[in-house]
């Protein structure tokens, strides 16, 4: 008998509904929002009126590309947390209840564990134990991956994340939100040819709070000088900024592993779609004879996809939830 999941990600601006079918994606489908634009960050509660529009149709479509019916369905899978209040309560409250009208299993996904969990998504997988650099707007994590729900946390941001980071560089340029994509685009137009302080933390946690206070002071005095400074030099600068955020990351992964003697290496999360980070992981795995692991780009950004594949093996290992649960916006790992 197949086991049929529909997986439901709402956990930030993206209204995302996926269905897996014994561990394959049969359909992952994401309405996003651009209303957010022109307040240069996501407002939530925009954000989870917009969810309301979206989750029933993006449902709906979801299904008809699998060719999967609703009473087909296995179980439930969705994102309880971390993310913005609204938006959870919005997919939340449809997981439940469209698992209590078909009386199916519910099962609760970890945002971040499941960007993890996109790595099973193709065919070429990782091997356990594995590392994994999670990268997104609101996380940066090292994690060792001991099995598919054996997931040891060993360097983390003491701040901010180099999602976040990426997205102010970009605001203190002026360019549109969401920043990120903005400046891999420049970037690829220009050189690395001015320099940015790297944070001095010991192990293996982050840091990105100094380089964004640097960054701006960097702007600021050059604009002091030349008002156009910016403008005429925006690749350059896109190119610079972005390199030290990558160097950032890949010297904290690189070194841990060196500590754990780990050669299989993975990266995931929206950060992850970075063209300059994976192809700087790539040159670091020939370098250093890791065997490395990037989703395609579907399954860097927010997706019910890497929801489905997390809830495929909690539904394997009757991992399920109750309907008393609640969405956790700070819910830590």
């Amino acid at each position: 008998m197949s086991i049929n999941i529909l997986a439901i990600e709402s956990s930030c601006d993206d209204t995302s509904a996926a269905i897996l079918q014994n561990g394959r994606i049969l359909s992952n489908v994401t309405a996003s929002q651009t209303v957010h634009e022109k307040y240069g960050g996501v407002v939530p509660e925009l954000a989870s009126r917009a969810h309301m529009a979206n989750i029933v149709p993006t449902v709906e479509l979801a299904l008809k590309k699998a060719g999967i019916s609703v009473d087909q369905l296995s179980a439930v899978a969705f994102t309880r947390g971390p993310g913005l209040l609204g938006s959870l309560i919005v997919g939340v409250s449809f997981a439940k209840g469209l698992a209590l009208r078909l009386d199916i299993p519910l099962i609760e996904v970890h945002h971040m564990q499941a960007h993890i969990h996109a790595l099973f998504i193709p065919e070429r997988k990782p091997s356990f134990p594995f590392l994994s650099l999670t990268v997104s707007g609101g996380h940066t994590q090292i994690s060792i991956v001991h099995g598919p729900l054996d997931i040891e946390i060993i360097g983390r941001t003491r701040d901010d994340a180099a999602g976040e980071a990426f997205d102010k560089a970009g605001k203190m340029m002026q360019l549109p939100y969401p920043a990120g994509p903005v400046i891999d685009r420049l970037a690829s137009k220009g050189k690395p040819i001015f320099t940015f302080p790297e944070p001095n933390i010991p192990g293996l946690d982050f840091s990105f709070s100094g380089l964004k206070t640097a960054f701006l002071r960097f702007l600021q005095h050059h604009v002091k000088n030349n008002p156009d400074f910016i403008q005429e030099n925006l690749p350059d600068i896109c190119a610079s900024i972005q390199e030290r955020i990558v160097s950032i990351l890949l010297n904290k992964l690189r070194l841990a592993a060196v500590q754990t003697g780990i050669k299989e290496i993975g990266i995931a999360g929206g950060v992850s779609g970075n063209s300059r980070l994976r192809t700087a992981l790539q040159e670091h795995g020939q370098s250093h004879n890791w065997n490395v692991y990037i989703p395609p780009l579907e399954y860097c950004t927010d997706n019910a996809a890497m929801i489905a594949m997390c809830g495929y093996f909690k539904f394997k290992n009757k991992q399920f939830t109750n309907q008393t649960v609640t969405p956790e916006a700070r819910w830590i790992q």
